[in-house]
């Protein structure tokens, strides 16, 4: 396959010559973004892992490389005309960041719902943003329908061989921080970022595994390649906004339906383990859309022959969302506690509750008195505590202790 650009059917893939264009060209633009060993992701897998970590590129996520790629592949009169856009935030960022760095004008349409942050920091690069529509998909239709009436160039997400190209670079980077790899985890949405690196690994290393992880709640994949071409999803609900596509390109499908070996998929609960897990043990701060593929090992680590290497594809998260998932991921683990305790309405009772919590070592978050509610006996009161434990076999001690001492206890 070296140096040969291959077809699916009457789509033509992305060849490996290609992407070795694109790097050239990027060469000196974009970070080569490290290659982190975890260990404990070894651990379970049972041999080397390592997160390739993309959410260290410029603007936060691999977006750039490809939007860099397609900008400046563009003729001086389509540079004049000034580029267009649409985006939940990384598209967005890389659009605005690769127009300045180029000279051209650029326009990106976001939904109403993008978090803050990425709204604020797409302005910073220097593109006009506009808020519009409640989903990506109303974005994109205003932005197509804004490049029709202005002669701006669109610049889509994943629906061009340039924009594939580039974000494959990702992919010799890969072969070459980890010669030995024998799979590769990649996070995906519209398929952009898993057609680039599959183009770039299968033709140099054929052998290679190439896994692209979904949300399972904006998962069009698997029913398109089921299908055969692009099925639209009815809904997504999903905190991935940033892989929260509701179809694939025919270009995409062709390159994940022909190069990529697997397509999975991860729940919520998977997707903030894994950003807490990447936050406690790998120090990095990654965005839900971002840690899929690492979510994906952590779900079902036997089914990744190792060395991995996991694409931690982007960072940008707003803060509000990160201490929701913190703790959600918190609880998904074990290690939220709320329960409802019956007491005497005497005095001394609720602290002889929380001198019980503090003997077997669990972190009182929240309190809360409750002594009128009708539920309740005469003389009774309810306590509703959330405590911190330190994973499923403390919270299973802490209710074994508390039913020692004679509390009785809900879930809260």
């Amino acid at each position: 396959m070296t140096g040969v650009e291959q077809v699916a059917g009457t789509t033509p893939l992305v060849s490996g010559a290609d992407v070795a264009a694109a790097a050239a060209l990027l060469d000196g633009v974009v970070r080569r973004t490290p290659l982190e060993h975890s260990r404990a992701l070894a651990e379970r897998v049972g041999g080397p892992v390592w997160l390739k970590c993309e959410n260290l590129q410029h603007t936060g996520s691999f977006k750039f490389r490809g939007a860099y790629t397609r900008l400046s592949r563009l003729t001086p009169d389509e540079r004049a005309r000034g580029v267009v856009a649409a985006s939940a935030g990384n598209h967005a960022q890389g659009v605005a960041l690769a127009a300045r760095m180029l000279g051209v004008r650029a326009t990106v349409f976001m939904p109403e719902s993008a978090p803050l942050p990425k709204v604020a920091a797409t302005r910073g690069y220097g593109a006009e943003a506009r808020l519009t529509g409640h989903t990506l998909t109303e974005a994109l239709a205003t932005a197509t329908a804004h490049a029709r009436e202005t002669g701006a160039v669109f610049i889509h997400p994943f629906d061009h061989r340039d924009v594939i190209a580039g974000q494959g670079t990702v992919g010799l980077e890969v072969l070459e921080q980890c010669p030995d790899v024998a799979t590769v985890v990649v996070c995906t949405g519209g398929g952009g970022l898993v057609s680039g690196i599959a183009a770039a690994v299968k033709d140099r290393r054929p052998d290679v595994r190439v896994v692209a992880v979904q949300a399972a709640a904006a998962a069009a994949f698997p029913g398109s390649l089921a299908a055969g071409r692009p099925v639209p999803l009815t809904g997504m609900t999903t905190m991935a906004d940033g892989i929260a596509v509701g179809a694939p390109a025919e270009l995409t499908l062709a390159h994940v339906r022909e190069l990529v070996d697997e397509v999975r998929t991860v729940t919520e609960e998977d997707l903030s383990q894994a950003l807490l897990f990447c936050l406690e043990r790998a120090k990095l701060v990654v965005e839900p859309a971002g840690v899929a593929a690492v979510a994906a090992v952590l779900a079902d680590p036997a089914a990744f022959p190792p060395p991995v290497v996991a694409v931690v594809s982007g960072g940008n998260i707003d803060p509000v969302l990160m201490l929701k998932v913190v703790q959600h991921g918190m609880a998904a683990a074990g290690r939220y506690l709320r329960l409802r305790l019956r007491v005497p309405d005497r005095p001394g009772s609720l602290a002889a509750v929380l001198t019980a919590l503090a003997d077997v070592g669990a972190n009182v978050l929240e309190v809360e008195h409750e002594r009128t509610a009708t539920r309740l006996g005469l003389g009774e009161v309810e306590v509703f505590v959330v405590l911190e434990t330190r994973g499923p076999t403390h919270a299973d001690e802490v209710l074994a202790a508390l039913g020692r001492a004679g509390y009785e206890v809900t879930a809260g």
